[in-house]
């Protein structure tokens, strides 16, 4: 089958690109880039040199749809909102790695992303595409919310313990810390290289855009609402996120009875792997890969439970959980073209 990419240009793109050129089943058809159109792909990136030389083409719904079997819309935020409505009427399935579909609250997104939230009647179509939580909708949707990279590594960190009464929901803090290829491909300010390395620095201090996407993921899993704390950091690294999160217990449980939980509720989860008690995941080792990676410890001492997941927020965080979804949803193992070991070191 087919794929077409719009957004090309950006991480989340190229990414696509990676993982799409080894999967069995899918190949890239076009690439489309508004303001790049008519270039070629390997002018942006010399290293597909040889590989994807075709050019970038501009968004025409109806010619993408005659030539596609499915889209994936890896643009900013308040893009997608405009084409997906066009690509939907044409019956093409789409994946949309944007946060314009995300919040099922319209003036929550207004609120949170500061521009106009889609039409109503697309977001309640959307699936939230956690692909370890919500398979069986995905395998039905024709439009997947694919999540953002905070909230995949969060929201697997914490859902397993969140659907039992051994925490405090109240209780919840996420400490965050990307790696800076999360910010995109355009320049600013806060990814220049002087004011990036060999410096670690907090953003968007109760502001970020994920808080409500986070919030309203445990709070659908957990029945009760959810408020968090949640800060997030800049770390200067290209790839990778950890989220460190705290939550105080209702009762005393060991590390081992936790991690058992955790093992038993991912048992059958390709992706997510559950460390041993003692064993503390590090970014490098999901660098690359469709991974989650979640440690866990319990300190009897404050009887708090300390949540570790990482992912790359490249892979997992975007790409790679947008090519899980579409696995679901044409029927294919969720593994197909996913299976890259992570590169170490």
């Amino acid at each position: 089958m087919k794929a077409a990419i719009i957004g090309g240009t950006g991480y989340g793109a190229i990414e696509l690109i990676r993982l799409i050129h080894q999967h069995p089943y899918l190949e890239v058809g076009s690439v489309v880039s508004n303001s790049q159109a008519g270039n070629n792909f390997s002018e942006s990136y010399p290293h597909l040199s040889g590989l994807t030389d075709q050019p970038l083409g501009k968004f025409d719904p109806e010619t993408i749809a005659e030539n596609h079997d499915i889209v994936f819309l890896a643009t900013p935020s308040g893009v997608s909102s405009k084409l997906v409505p066009q690509l939907m009427e044409t019956g093409i399935k789409c994946v949309d790695l944007s946060g314009d579909f995300r919040l099922r609250s319209s003036e929550q997104y207004e609120t949170w992303y500061r521009r106009r939230p889609a039409n109503h009647e697309y977001i309640q179509q959307a699936v939230y595409g956690l692909s370890e939580i919500y398979p069986e909708q995905i395998k039905t949707a024709a439009l997947i919310a694919n999540p953002g990279c905070y909230p995949t590594a969060a929201t697997l960190g914490l859902i397993p313990i969140l659907t039992t009464n051994q925490a405090d929901l109240a209780s919840i803090i996420i400490d965050a810390k990307s790696g800076v290829s999360g910010a995109g491909r355009g320049l600013s300010l806060t990814s220049h290289y002087a004011e990036i390395n060999e410096n670690l620095k907090a953003y968007k201090l109760g502001s970020h855009q994920h808080i409500p996407e986070i919030e309203q993921v445990l709070s659908d899993e957990s029945g009760t609402p959810i408020t968090i704390s949640f800060t997030t950091h800049l770390v200067p690294m290209t790839r990778g996120i950890m989220c460190t999160m705290y939550l105080t217990l209702n009762e005393s449980i060991s590390t081992k009875e936790v991690v058992d939980l955790y093992t038993n509720f991912y048992k059958n989860k390709s992706f997510v792997r559950i460390r041993p008690e003692g064993n503390i995941p590090a970014t490098k080792e999901v660098h690359g890969s469709n991974y989650c990676d979640i440690g866990l410890h319990v300190d009897s001492r404050t009887n708090r439970l300390t949540v570790i997941s990482v992912i790359d927020n490249l892979v997992k965080g975007a790409a790679g959980q947008a090519i899980q979804n579409a696995n679901l949803m044409f029927g294919w193992d969720e593994r197909s073209g996913l299976n890259q070991l992570p590169i170490y070191p």
